[in-house]
């Protein structure tokens, strides 16, 4: 059973932050499929039984400590972290690019810290969603915790539809297959 996980941080006031783009792109998945949203532990999660069974995931535990509650749900359900697709956010990415990667460090993301922390492995699958920079002299948590501007908000639905597609590409297809086909660069290497 393959699990997307997108992370972010709960609460009405971080919907629509740059740092919730994970939580984005499962409620798009959600509300393609009509799936059920159920809340166990520290955890919202739906399962998909049509076609090839998967979850989708979104950690309750806000994002830098992410890790416990995918770890602590991964478990239960008996996941392999090859099965295990994390969705962030990445400021180091111009808003609208994807990045997908079999394994790799968590570079500066602290809710992938928290995960590659708490499953004791980096070696699963990640998403990493281009969010821009924005201005250096700006303290990098409020930027993250800041709204998209209104004049990005066309190019975020893209990207959020197109990473949707991938998570749910990657729940039939390898990671590779992903990566073929949403990365900018096919020949870039597997890890980060």
């Amino acid at each position: 059973m393959k699990v997307i996980v997108g992370l972010g941080n709960p609460g009405r006031e971080y919907a629509e932050t740059r740092h919730n783009v994970g939580f984005r792109v499962a409620d798009v998945i959600g509300e393609r499929l009509n799936l059920q949203w159920r809340r166990d532990e520290d955890v919202v999660f739906a399962k998909s039984f049509g076609g090839t069974p998967f979850f989708v995931v979104k950690p309750q535990t806000y994002m830098n400590r992410s890790g416990y509650a995918v770890s602590r749900f991964v478990g239960y359900h008996n996941i392999e972290p090859r099965d295990l697709l994390v969705v962030v956010d990445d400021v180091d990415l111009p808003l609208g690019k994807i990045r997908v990667r079999a394994k790799g460090s968590a570079g500066t993301h602290n809710g992938l810290k928290s995960v590659v922390e708490q499953l004791g492995t980096i070696e699963f699958p990640r998403m990493r969603l281009g969010v821009g920079r924005g201005d250096a002299r700006r303290d990098l948590a409020d930027y993250v915790l800041a709204t998209f501007d209104p004049a990005e908000a066309p190019e975020v639905e893209r990207l959020i539809i197109r990473a949707a597609d991938a998570a749910q590409m990657f729940v039939v297809e390898d990671i590779l297959t992903v990566m073929n086909v949403y990365n900018p660069d096919a020949t870039s290497p597997d890890v980060d």
